[in-house]
């Protein structure tokens, strides 16, 4: 069976890692930090454990799950049975305004259909013109390459969308899945974001998130689980560079060692891995690096008392987008922790800690009435510059295939050309197809790893 070395140690590399492992190779895992888990990690701070950012998924996510599952942490996340989420909006001098995005068991489209018709945050003459947008939406040809390079707000204008089903509806649903607003995104990935989660599936769209921190759901359970399939672990040894050998194979530079491969996957950010793949590797105008960044923020904030009983929601006109009620797995002793994720955070990636600390303090007060009378026991602030490639119209060209330019040699990301946008889902599917194609270019003929085709929502408890 071939030696596969997996350069990087992200869900993408992961998931490489563990289906080379499971077609029988013998696998070499090399990651320059000291942890597993890529940019899904945690840290502990003021007696707390935070995670860096928030990570939900979908039913849809089908990888996703099935990696949960095969590290042993399915048990450990929750799935909502039937997609609830509250979305608030605050009023001057007044209690904040709340609606609800539920669907009804109906099949798809249908299954929003009462919800979005009483969206209080969407004027009744708008709402009545959603359909006009969403049907045509849900017949776009998704490996038709015209509709990346459209702008997705310019589309939804066309087709009689107005200024707040833009910021109400539109965004609220692209902000959290592409890191981007409609004026800003591709027509292909918002397409594939609209038609796989909430278009053709009733199902598809019911919200998950973990109920563990992050750096055990997934670092820590996928080193038990790769060193349990015999694979070799090294963290903290960053590979350089990946060369042909003259005998044949891969030689890949990493931590003053050289290490002989029959087969590498190489899962290292866009913006990094074209100094580590041989010359020639990528197709001719594949430039990842061009695929520019899109950075996330995340506010923690301490309360010390409970102030909603809300396990999440989403905004309307605040800066605070997406609120994670995190106490439980924090490990807070007191009080409530609240998690705020800004994604495409532009001027905000760069503000201050006590600037955003206080913004989003204050942002909580207005949404959460029980909060006016509140201590802050503390805030603190993580920010992902590079969270995720900018996914504009354009940017199919320089999203890699798994498979390169050399038979063994394959690349994996959530950046690569999965169909998805830069997600965990995206990231898994990556690992598993460059996994196939890596393990097929060194001559394996069987076991060769294959994508599953539904996620084991069975297995995932509701929360008690």
């Amino acid at each position: 069976m071939p030696h596969t070395v997996v350069v990087g140690g992200g869900l993408a590399g992961i998931s490489a890692a563990l289906a080379c492992a499971d077609a029988g190779a013998k696998v070499t895992l090399l990651e320059k930090r000291g942890r597993l888990g890529g940019l899904t990690w945690s840290f502990t701070h003021g007696g707390l454990t935070m995670d860096n950012g928030q990570h939900v998924f979908l039913r849809c996510c089908s990888a996703y799950l099935d990696f949960l599952d095969r590290i042993g942490s399915a048990g450990d996340v929750y799935l909502q049975p039937r997609l609830d989420l509250p979305v608030l909006k605050a009023r001057p001098g007044g209690a904040p305004q709340r609606a609800t995005l539920r669907r009804d068991a109906l099949p798809a489209p249908w299954h929003l259909a009462r919800s979005l018709a009483t969206f209080r945050f969407v004027p009744l003459a708008q709402r009545a013109r959603l359909a006009l947008a969403a049907a045509p939406l849900a017949r776009l040809d998704l490996d038709d390459p015209e509709l990346d390079q459209q702008n997705f707000e310019e589309w939804l204008v066309k087709h009689c969308q107005g200024p707040e089903a833009l910021s109400a509806l539109w965004d609220l649903i692209c902000l959290p899945t592409l890191n981007l607003p409609a004026r800003q995104a591709s027509l292909a990935m918002a397409a594939k974001v609209f038609q796989t989660g909430l278009l053709t599936d009733a199902a598809a769209a019911d919200i998950g998130w973990s109920r563990l921190p992050l750096g055990a759901l997934h670092g820590e359970r996928a080193e038990r689980a790769l060193k349990k399939a015999g694979a070799t672990v090294q963290l903290g040894v960053a590979a350089e560079k990946v060369l042909q050998s003259p005998r044949g194979g891969f030689l890949v530079s990493a931590g003053g060692q050289s290490i002989d491969a029959d087969a590498v996957v190489v899962a290292l950010p866009h913006n990094v891995v074209e100094g580590v793949l041989p010359e020639g590797a990528l197709p001719k105008g594949t430039r990842p690096s061009q695929l520019g960044s899109s950075p996330i923020v995340n506010v923690h904030v301490h309360f010390d008392r409970t102030v909603t009983d809300l396990p999440l929601a989403a905004t309307i006109g605040s800066p605070a987008q997406w609120i994670f009620d995190r106490t439980a797995s924090s490990g807070a002793g007191r009080g409530q922790y609240l998690a705020v994720s800004v994604s495409a955070a532009g001027e905000l990636a760069g503000a201050r800690p006590d600037y955003l600390g206080e913004l989003m303090a204050a942002e909580l007060r207005r949404l959460f009435p029980p909060a006016e009378n509140a201590k802050v026991l503390a805030t603190f602030v993580t920010r992902e510059h590079q969270a995720t490639f900018s996914a504009v119209p354009g940017s199919a060209a320089h999203r890699a295939p798994q498979r390169s330019a050399f038979p063994g040699l394959a690349i994996a990301g959530a950046w690569t050309s999965t169909g998805w946008p830069p997600t965990m889902e995206s990231a898994v599917r990556s690992g598993i197809l460059a996994a196939r194609a890596a393990l097929a270019g060194a001559g394996q003929r069987e076991r060769l790893p294959r994508l599953p085709q539904a996620g084991k929502p069975s297995q995932l408890q509701e929360v008690k």
